[in-house]
């Protein structure tokens, strides 16, 4: 039984959004994902994707995309992303209840992976396009929903844990940042995160060890649409 991560599906079974056109990185991308899994995760494995699932409007719209996941091998988890309308935030349960046994929904709660737990929330980060005060306001509420996570999985009795973001844990040129403290103060083991596209941004945020956390980027065109092991 292993654990995987990947992010940044980007699929778009019923919307018009190729994405070779981001690059020839991106060419039969869904191909190359659905081949790639095959080959790595087994029945008993359990992988978590890092949002960006589907770029459908709403639920309906992005159905196709959440069924392509659903039958790929194993128990997969999945975590909000920035382009995921589909996904009310407030509404994370109805989304836990329609696909109960199929697909599982990471937000303002955590999984179990054996003696770990599996946390995590979008996160954010300082890409340009905000007010200081927009920017703190969206930072601040990723941060406690990822405290809640946390909160409610050390309630439950877990101490070692595998953090999760959507968004690098930190903006471009910061070492250190609301999350990566929270990582620490937890003692996650991990954080893994991924949203980073095309070979200029792969180095945005942390990469490797840093205060003895292991930080790892899992967008899917940096790791080449293989699932990257993580325990």
């Amino acid at each position: 039984m292993a654990l995987y991560a990947i992010g940044d599906f980007h699929l778009s079974f019923s919307a018009d959004k190729p994405m070779d056109v981001f690059g020839p990185e991106w060419k039969n991308h869904v191909e190359r994902i659905r081949e790639n899994w095959l080959k790595t995760v087994r029945p008993e494995d359990t992988a978590v994707i890092t949002g960006d699932h589907s770029w459908g409007r709403n639920l309906e719209a992005s159905r196709a995309d959440l069924e392509f996941i659903a039958a790929l091998p194993g128990r997969k988890i999945l975590l909000r992303g920035n382009h995921d309308m589909f996904w009310d935030a407030k509404k994370t349960w109805k989304l836990n209840e329609e696909f109960a046994g199929r697909l599982e929904f990471l937000q303002n709660n955590f999984y179990a992976y054996g003696n770990f737990a599996l946390v995590g929330t979008k996160g954010y980060c300082d890409e340009g396009r905000d007010t200081p005060e927009q920017l703190e306001k969206l930072l601040s509420r990723e941060e406690g929903r990822l405290r809640t996570s946390f909160s409610m999985a050390r309630a439950a009795g877990y101490r070692r844990f595998v953090m999760f973001l959507h968004y690098p844990p930190t903006s471009i040129y910061e070492r250190e940042s609301r999350f990566t403290r929270m990582a620490e103060e937890y003692g996650a083991e991990a954080v893994v995160y991924s949203h980073c596209h095309g070979r200029k941004r792969y180095g945005d945020s942390i990469r490797g060890y840093k205060n003895g956390i292991e930080y790892k980027l899992v967008s899917s065109d940096y790791l080449r649409f293989v699932p990257e092991r993580i325990l």
